[in-house]
């Protein structure tokens, strides 16, 4: 379902009950509101779910320039303003994530329970530079230029060897993403920081990461350490994109979560 909220279109699902709690599904940069099939498959009956396309990704509006969290934060509260979602829980992978930190910090009033997903909660010197060479590669060359680099970054060796199915959706959804969409959203993540207050957030928060997921398992547990009752999760042999890499784990820890 196409909506209009903040300037642009924006592509969503809505699945589940009508008088279920709401649950919204925000995506990883580089992919698609189909990362969480499994998720909404698993919880349909549990949970009203939006899942939708982050700006510039999927199905979503891609205007050029620079996007920031504040935008993409504005982003969902307009999209949950049109539907008339008073509050929700929420569920993000990586950018996803950053975007639920903003949310939570925000906009408390508008969510519930915080499921926040591989991410290490704030950009550095060095990241920010890493992103502009990923920016810079994808206005020359475009997105199969990144293909490979970001796939290695996702996944660890052994998963990429294997090859299971979602490995050729993965690589799909970084190849359709539209280049400006990729460019505005890297911009966003080259250039943020929520750690300073998230000890702040009132919110029930489970933090999950996979445990191959380079420094960002690390850096979630710091992140759990340093807010008081929240919880933590690792996911074995799961990458970047855990809940892909671990569907069946993932989604438990979500709805044990969620109906806690």
């Amino acid at each position: 379902m196409k909506i209009k909220a903040n300037g642009i279109t924006f592509n969503t699902e809505i699945s589940g009950p009508d008088k279920a709690p709401w649950l919204i599904l925000s995506n990883s940069l580089a992919t698609n509101l189909h990362m969480w099939d499994r998720q909404v498959s698993d919880l349909k009956h549990s949970f009203r779910m939006l899942a939708y396309d982050q700006r510039g990704h999927g199905l979503t509006e891609a205007p050029s320039g620079r996007y920031t969290f504040e935008l993409l934060c504005a982003d969902v509260i307009a999209l949950m303003d049109a539907l008339g979602i008073r509050t929700a829980h929420w569920c993000g992978v990586s950018m996803g994530c950053a975007t639920g930190m903003g949310l939570v910090q925000n906009h408390p009033d508008r969510f519930d329970r915080m499921v926040l997903c591989d991410n290490p909660g704030r950009s550095s010197p060095e990241t920010h530079k890493q992103w502009e060479e990923r920016i810079a590669i994808a206005e020359k060359d475009g997105m199969p230029a990144l293909l490979e680099s970001t796939m290695q970054r996702w996944f660890p060796p052994e998963t990429l060897k294997a090859n299971p199915p979602h490995m050729d959706v993965i690589r799909q959804m970084i190849l359709s993403t539209p280049v400006n969409g990729f460019i505005g959203c890297s911009a966003a993540l080259g250039d943020h920081d929520f750690r300073p207050l998230m000890p702040k957030v009132k919110h029930p928060v489970l933090w999950m990461c996979g445990e191959k997921d380079g420094h960002n398992a690390a850096a979630m547990k710091v992140m759990q350490d340093e807010l008081p009752g929240s919880q933590y999760i690792v996911l074995p042999g799961a990458g970047h994109i855990s809940n892909m890499d671990q569907p069946a784990m993932f989604t438990k820890a979500l709805r044990d979560f969620l109906g806690g």
